[in-house]
């Protein structure tokens, strides 16, 4: 098979979560583990990170990795859903695997998927093993699918683990109570080894504290030892900025401050917290003896994009109209996006808007401004939602607009009648991003 042989075989053959939802969800590792030991488990064969939360692990992924590779570390970055190609999922120093290697891959393993019958998800972090594992690369950041205890990444031992944040998503698997969420993500956390909370939310924050006592390690809470101001004042003018200018403040006497302002490369105001995280997980790493200077780390946050590929995040796609993506979709990250388009000077917002049809969108579209002109669409995916169907719902929360029979003729109209002051926004969901980065 050729690589879109390959592809399509997979597809086809193996259950794909982003495609069909819950049904493709193993709750185990038992497929995991065994195709691991028929690769000779591969995860014992290198040091990584482990990445959890609801939000904003894909970022601070990208943004470990960058700093990681701009010190000189051979870095494997695992992370999901793709957007544009399947290779995206899996790097080395920023660079996707080849189509060979995923060729040879399936190729060679053909059997054992028959025999396993592993999903899809499973494949590809067994894929992303095997390959960490024969690059030898110094350290991988490996970012969990979905929730946390019997993800499939979950089989790694790390040097550290990292959670974001607790919010709503994937209730129908995770639970409907962010406690119940919050003991799924802890379950990443492991005897001895360092965990570093990104947000301390009072509704959870026990959870973690237990369970970290329970397995005889501390956890920290990065938004307790950093604080982080924005310091660019003409995004309001603007709209989009090239690059974010933080202002770091340690909170603890023990963590050295940089010497001066950072710059990020990646703008949504929501980058304040994850940064956060990455700046605790640099100490930690620190005290485990990798060399990392604020000279990389600075080096590394200007660039995060063109050093790791990472696309949709407070994206601009245009700037006539100002057009601009964000793969925020559920309702903490939704709200994190309408802060950043309360940010923008516009006169009028066209919202073009996707969802998938096994998530509750009623707390989203309650979030969403009733003066925005909407444009109702479905992502290219058996489990997206019939763009008709959720501009009925959404009428019913005072949102109006017309359905499209695609993200990009959506997109097209917004932009046609969008005038040259107003601001069209792409969102809802990641795999509507996916059509227009």
């Amino acid at each position: 098979m050729n690589y879109q042989q390959t592809i399509d075989y997979l597809y086809s053959q193996l259950p794909v979560f982003t495609r069909v939802g819950a049904s493709a969800y193993k709750a185990n590792l038992d497929n995991t583990i065994e195709l691991c030991r028929r690769l000779d488990n591969p995860q014992n064969k290198f040091k990584s990170i482990h990445i959890g939360g609801t939000n904003g692990k894909g970022s601070t992924s990208h943004m470990l990795a960058a700093i990681l590779q701009t010190a000189g570390y051979k870095t494997g970055l695992y992370t999901s859903p793709h957007l544009k190609d399947f290779r995206e999922r899996i790097r080395v120093n920023g660079q996707m695997i080849s189509e060979q290697t995923v060729i040879d891959f399936v190729a060679r393993h053909q059997k054992d998927f028959e025999d396993i019958q592993p999903s899809f998800f499973e494949m590809t972090v067994a894929l992303a093993f095997d390959v960490f594992g024969k690059e030898r690369v110094d350290i991988a950041v490996v970012e969990v699918g979905l929730g946390g205890r019997l993800d499939s990444t979950n089989i790694i031992t790390p040097l550290l683990s990292i959670i974001t944040n607790i919010g709503w998503d994937h209730m129908n698997i995770l639970g409907d109570t962010l406690q119940l969420i919050a003991g799924e993500k802890a379950g990443i956390i492991k005897p001895n080894i360092p965990v570093i909370i990104g947000e301390k939310q009072d509704e959870v924050a026990d959870i973690f504290i237990s369970k970290a006592k329970q397995v005889g390690t501390v956890p920290y809470f990065a938004s307790e030892e950093w604080d982080v101001k924005s310091k660019v004042k003409s995004q309001k003018s603007k709209g989009f900025d090239e690059l974010l200018e933080l202002e770091i403040i340690s909170l603890k006497s023990q963590i050295s401050n940089l010497k001066s302002n950072l710059f990020l490369d990646l703008t949504g105001s929501y980058q304040l917290k994850n940064i956060k995280t990455v700046l605790s997980a640099v100490n930690e790493l620190r005290a485990q003896g990798f060399v990392i200077t604020d000279e990389h780390i600075k080096t590394a946050l200007r660039q995060v994009k063109t050093l790791t590929g990472l696309h949709g995040r407070w994206e601009v796609l245009s700037k006539q109209p100002l057009t601009i993506c964000d793969t925020g979709h559920n309702p903490d990250g939704i709200q994190e996006v309408l802060k950043n388009i309360a940010a923008v000077q516009y006169n009028q917002l066209h919202f073009v808007i996707g969802m998938v049809n096994d998530k509750d969108s009623s707390k989203v579209l309650a979030m969403l401004p009733k003066d925005a002109v909407y444009y109702f669409c479905r992502p290219d995916i058996p489990r997206g939602l019939e763009a008709q169907s959720l501009k009925l719902k959404a009428e019913g929360f005072g949102l109006a607009g017309e359905a499209y029979t695609s993200v990009k003729k959506a997109l097209s109209a917004a932009q046609k009648n969008a005038n040259k002051n107003d601001l069209v926004f792409v969102g809802g969901s990641t795999f509507v991003v996916a059509e227009v980065v």
